[in-house]
């Protein structure tokens, strides 16, 4: 009930904005245009998508989505096309971790978007957005750093927390470091009908997540003329970590195979006890006819490492493609797609914003009523965002990750040692710096 109201009261704040925004927003009129588009999919952007028509509506232009993959499947297929030269299509999803790599596929937005409109995002996630000096996407509401989702029950059996501290020596609580996290999900753990946490097993999913806790552990992926640093000891620490509790059974046994969407579900399922993840899907795990973790969803900033918390970032965007036939038509896409009323629909599930005055609504609202868990789930967000970082910026960095993904697999089942592991990717690593000619 409380999810429905707080849905409303944003519902009631997006009116608002829509009839002071839709008033002063032209999107232009396009009859008999139609604009393909590449979409990132999944379950947490389907609310966005199903404003597609009211776009169309308004500007007699039609959508058709060629594809809706994962991010990782997109920039395959993205570019499959740059190779091939069949990059007519017209807008495509965007992250700024992956937008260094598409050089001349997107157009600068800088000459479509009015700087007004440009003036209303949050100016950081501008920053973010651009590469080289061009405005390659525009921010739509997922910014994305990751906090902890826990079952709150589990820290509410007296038994259970004399258990814990019998065996570790300190009170069971939420956990406020990644030791701790490792301890309570070994713990917790009771496969196969229980585990004690998960995570990305493949692709820039798990190289991702080792990187914020290499950075968390004091470490570095790369040094300062781009050679590798990540076959370090706080390295080795790091993956350790992953190893540790896929040895102990913590974790489902087909984590290595686990992207977003099958850890969104996986926690969904009341199944797991720790879950590390995005903003987009808090609304999703507190929702009872999504969830059975429903009620029982409890949101803390992201734990500690060694050095720092965890803080690995970016944002998503949509991107006009230089090759399109009517980019005109493709920016009022975008700017649809990013609207301040779009970013208010959309950031009522979970998502964070990447416009200021959305933002600020939002906080609002979360305020003055009363879903208690959508308040706590912001202000994890808020304080988390201050420990963001950004991968590499540089176009190599998807390149890495697909060297490094298999090693950190290849230590986490056991083949190869955390050092062995590490020492064979950063050779790799080194081979492609060395040949992109960063040294």
């Amino acid at each position: 009930m409380k999810s429905v109201l707080f849905n409303s009261l944003v519902a009631c704040t997006a009116l608002v904005a829509v009839s002071e925004s839709a008033a002063a927003q032209d999107y232009g009129s396009f009859p008999g245009v139609t604009i393909d588009a590449k979409l990132i999919g999944g379950q947490q952007y389907e609310a966005l998508y199903g404003r597609i028509a009211d776009w169309e509506a308004l500007t007699g232009a039609k959508v058709n989505i060629l594809s809706k993959k994962s991010h990782f499947e997109i920039d395959r297929e993205i570019k499959s096309d740059m190779a091939a030269g069949t990059t007519d299509w017209c807008v495509g999803s965007n992250h700024s971790s992956f937008a260094p790599q598409y050089e001349g596929l997107y157009t600068d937005l800088n000459a479509l978007v009015s700087p007004d409109i440009v003036a209303e995002f949050v100016p950081g996630n501008i920053g973010a957005a651009t590469v080289g000096g061009e405005l390659l996407m525009l921010p739509r509401a997922q910014f994305d750093v990751s906090v902890l989702y826990y079952l709150k029950s589990n820290y509410t059996d007296p038994e259970k927390a004399a258990e814990f501290k019998a065996e570790y020596g300190y009170d069971l609580a939420v956990p406020e470091t990644w030791e701790q996290v490792k301890d309570q999900a070994i713990f917790f753990a009771d496969p196969p009908n229980f585990y004690g946490t998960q995570y990305a097993g493949k692709d820039e999913g798990v190289v991702g997540r080792f990187y914020e806790m290499l950075i968390a552990e004091g470490g570095q992926y790369l040094n300062d003329d781009y050679s590798p640093a990540f076959n370090s000891e706080e390295g080795v620490r790091a993956l350790q970590w992953f190893v540790d509790l896929y040895q102990a059974n913590a974790v489902p046994a087909g984590t290595t195979s686990y992207v977003w969407d099958d850890l969104g579900q996986g926690f969904a399922s009341g199944t797991i006890a720790l879950n590390l993840d995005w903003p987009g899907w808090a609304g999703f795990f507190n929702d009872p006819e999504s969830s059975k973790a429903a009620g029982n969803v409890g949101v803390a900033v992201q734990p500690m490492g060694s050095a720092k918390r965890t803080g690995w970032a970016g944002l998503h965007g949509f991107s006009v493609t230089n090759d399109c036939a009517n980019k005109e038509a493709a920016a009022s896409f975008v700017m649809y797609l990013t609207s301040e009323e779009s970013q208010l629909a959309e950031s009522s599930g979970g998502s964070l914003p990447t416009r200021t005055a959305v933002w600020n609504a939002n906080l609002e609202t979360a305020a003055n009523g009363d879903d208690a868990f959508r308040a706590e789930a912001l202000a994890a967000f808020a304080e988390g965002a201050k420990h963001s970082f950004a991968v590499p910026p540089i176009p190599e960095w998807g390149e890495t990750t697909n060297i490094v993904f298999p090693e950190l697999q290849a230590a986490i089942v056991g083949d190869k040692t955390a050092q062995q592991a590490l020492d064979d990717a950063a050779a790799e690593v080194d081979e492609l710096m060395q040949d992109a000619g960063y040294y």
